[in-house]
């Protein structure tokens, strides 16, 4: 019994060797980025869990700098057990050569900037509203009004959570905004933040220790119970044109008012934010890919097209990983799930 024992023990320590050296000398899988594929279909079609992303995304930091976005003609090695990103260099010179002319403004771009730039500044009125992300927290809440009343306007009372431990005294302004419906990345499904639309302003007259007493100064939008409270900022100003020091891209996830077409004067928003180098004032130009609806030839690769330039629109409003755009010009009609570029000043 025991010889029988210790064969069974030592075919698994064999077997086991076996297994280690395998993996050891695994060889990847070369796969190239194409048009449309995302961080969670990859997942999905290569390891079976569309939820392994955050692990490719975390592991190749360098190479993916914003979760939502792959390159056409990056290189993924696949193994049996993860992706990674092959380093730059790893693949061939012609791969490179294409991922760089990709970053070359089209003739339409440049087109469409010499008309953007013309204008150099863009005025905003304050009504654009933001994403509100998870990681920022409103400074206040109104949290009683005067008389129950179930909606206030403008000369009326209200009450909040800001008091003397939030040290500000009275006179102290604040803008009133309204956190609206979630919303959700248009290819990868994942919750982005809340929009929120502006409603007013108010000012504290009275203040205790943990609340205060305040008046409504302005109001746009009927204001009540639960609507949130932000610094106050000058709502009409300036923006000026800023160029680009990198080549982003990303996608518009949102509109304000969530009308599914978008033209010129609408205000979106974007799964782009300052971690991922974008400033206020960048103009980013916004493209559709052109998919052929099928491929004349099965067995060759599928065919890259230059993509179709919709229009621009310029940041008004940043975040950390969202930001606020004005559609500055539009060639065609624009949706929610069109795509954006930056691209790097010469």
């Amino acid at each position: 019994m025991k010889r029988m024992l210790f064969a069974v023990v030592l075919v698994a320590m064999v077997f086991t060797g076996v297994q280690s050296i395998f993996a050891e000398s695994d060889e990847p899988t070369i796969y190239v980025i194409k048009q449309g594929d995302t961080l969670w279909g990859l997942s999905d079609r290569f390891l079976k869990d569309p939820y392994y992303w955050p692990d490719l995304w975390v592991r190749n930091p360098q190479h993916i700098t914003n979760p939502h976005l792959i390159f056409p003609g990056q290189r993924l090695k696949v193994y049996s057990d993860r992706i990674e990103v092959e380093e730059a260099g790893q693949g061939s010179t012609a791969q490179a050569g294409q991922a760089e002319a990709a970053k070359a403004p089209t003739t339409e771009m440049k087109a469409i900037a010499e008309e953007v730039v013309k204008e150099r500044s863009f005025t905003v009125r304050g009504g654009e509203g933001f994403l509100l992300e998870k990681s920022l927290r409103p400074a206040g809440y109104i949290v009683a009004t005067h008389q129950d009343r179930k909606l206030s306007g403008e000369d009326d009372v209200v009450y909040t959570d800001i008091g003397r431990i939030n040290k500000t005294k009275a006179g102290a302004r604040f803008s009133i905004f309204r956190k609206m419906n979630a919303v959700s990345h248009p290819v990868i499904n994942v919750i982005l933040g809340y929009k929120v639309v502006p409603l007013g302003t108010l000012r504290l007259t009275e203040l205790e220790e943990r609340g205060s007493k305040a008046i409504i100064t302005k109001s746009f939008l009927e204001i009540g119970e639960g609507d949130f409270l932000w610094p106050y900022r000058e709502r009409k100003r300036e923006v000026y044109l800023k160029a680009a020091d990198r080549n982003v891209s990303g996608y518009i996830v949102e509109t304000l008012s969530g009308a599914k077409q978008i033209a010129t004067g609408d205000v979106v928003y974007l799964d782009l934010g300052k971690a991922q180098g974008l400033k206020i004032g960048n103009m980013l130009y916004i493209v559709r890919e052109v998919v052929p609806e099928k491929k004349i030839y099965d067995q060759r690769p599928a065919v890259k097209l230059p993509v179709n330039v919709l229009g621009a629109l310029v940041v008004v409003e940043i975040g950390k990983n969202t930001a606020t755009g004005l559609v500055v010009k539009n060639t065609d009609v624009i949706y929610r799930g069109d795509r954006v570029e930056l691209k790097k000043s010469k």
